[in-house]
């Protein structure tokens, strides 16, 4: 095993279908960024090929991986078909596993898994996210020195979402009939931050799904998907909440998602529990299962009556449903089907905007450059709003947009459907 431990060490036939030919390296956020070898990801799979042949892990080797968004925008330029995807995250588990980070690193680290994941926490805290939003502490910490020197604190603050207090204690209802006549019964996926700060895009789902004929259910448990601790390395919790919700989900026909992190886990549950005999094949028919809202709405033909919305929408590509996922046509698809509604692409689709679950907390500078890069590309596309199917893209989008002095709306393509679905432009 070399560096790495005998649990579940990145495959060695996978690092060898890396044939290096250098297509991924225009796609890679960082390559693009700093141009250099071993921030690309045929750069980083060679570290992961030497450390199957040395003794321990070199601190350049860590912040290679660190660096790494885990965007998989290499995984759909690459043309040998490398799963890079399932290198990065066997790799990084052996990291937080083998690898004594610095003491700030390591408690910074604690305290996003201790808060991220339980909505009961992020619901504590909504009061003072409101408070700090109401006496623009943002915005002071914009100008201000403690940004250079306190950079992961001033990220947390940027970030933190524009949520109305009352939106943060709401609750979907556990069952909604169809409309209609009955396609069959969903088991809609609530997540974390997404049903605390994002209930809107929930409710929009929830009311769409049922306008077309499905029964939606809404469990509120599990708490979390593990999506954030599986993209991170810390696997252990992510695969108590990966079997907590195949658990929470056997029972519906269909498991809908609509935060394109949380789809990218629930569709490699297969992999990460692929050594535990008793949960792989219910991993497999769990993942089978599994869409996002786009796909499922766009596999049926709609039933229900969509008005006009006359808006002209910049969408953007959000990495774990565009790359990890293979989904690009299908929330296009459904934004084509809404009267009124007018796409613009901008350019570099391809490349992250930094969020990437919690990178944006772990590598504030990094992410705050991709960020404006992005933003500005949408904001240049002369669009009215930005449509995003992730909650961690809305936040870096619109906390990208301020920075550059823009605001911009940023909302779910579900979101837009639903407007259509009740009222499009009418006046109310």
């Amino acid at each position: 095993m070399g560096a790495f431990d005998p649990i579940r060490p990145p495959a060695p036939d996978l690092i060898d279908d890396c044939v290096h030919c250098g297509f991924c390296l225009p796609t890679c956020p960082t390559y693009a960024l700093w141009g250099e070898e071993m921030d690309s990801p045929r750069g980083r799979i060679l570290l992961m090929r030497a450390a199957h042949e040395q003794e321990a892990l070199s601190d350049q080797q860590v912040q290679a991986w660190d660096n790494c968004l885990g965007c998989m925008a290499c995984v759909t330029s690459c043309p040998s078909g490398v799963q890079y995807d399932k290198l990065i995250e066997d790799t990084r588990s052996q990291v937080e596993r083998n690898v004594q980070r610095a003491p700030v690193d390591s408690l910074h680290r604690k305290l996003l898994f201790a808060l991220f994941p339980h909505p009961a926490r992020l619901r504590a805290l909504a009061p003072l996210i409101a408070l700090q939003h109401a006496l623009g502490i943002g915005g002071l910490l914009r100008r201000s020195r403690l940004r250079r020197g306190l950079p992961r604190l001033a990220a947390l603050v940027r970030l933190a979402p524009h949520a109305p207090l009352r939106e943060t204690w709401r609750r979907l209802p556990r069952r909604t009939p169809a409309v209609g006549e009955r396609r069959g019964t969903v088991g809609l996926l609530q997540g974390c931050v997404q049903r605390v700060f994002f209930h809107g895009v929930n409710e929009a789902t929830l009311e769409v799904l049922a306008a077309e004929g499905w029964e939606v259910h809404a469990p509120q448990l599990p708490r979390c998907c593990g999506a954030l601790q599986l993209h991170s390395g810390d696997d252990e919790p992510a695969r108590e909440l990966a079997r907590q919700t195949i658990a929470a989900f056997e029972g519906f026909d269909v498991v809908a998602v609509n935060a394109a992190g949380c789809g990218a886990a629930l569709k490699d549950y297969g992999h990460l529990l692929r050594e535990e005999p008793e949960w792989a094949q219910r991993a497999a028919a769990f993942v089978a299962r599994v869409r996002d809202v786009s796909e499922l709405l766009t596999e049926h033909e709609p039933r229900a009556a969509r008005h006009a919305v006359n808006m002209r929408v910049a969408y953007h590509d959000a990495c774990h449903l565009a790359h990890a996922q293979g989904v690009r046509t299908q929330p296009r698809e459904m934004l084509r089907s809404i009267p009124g509604v007018e796409i613009v692409e901008p350019t570099d689709w391809e490349l992250c905007c930094g969020s990437a679950g919690v990178y944006n907390l772990l590598q504030p500078e990094t992410a705050a450059e991709l960020g404006r890069r992005k933003a500005q590309n949408l904001l240049d596309a002369g669009a009215e709003a930005v449509v995003a199917g992730n909650p961690g893209c809305a936040l870096q989008i619109a906390a990208a947009a301020a920075e550059l002095g823009r605001e911009i709306t940023v909302l779910h393509p579900i979101e837009l459907l639903q407007r259509s679905l009740t009222r499009g432009d009418r006046p109310s």
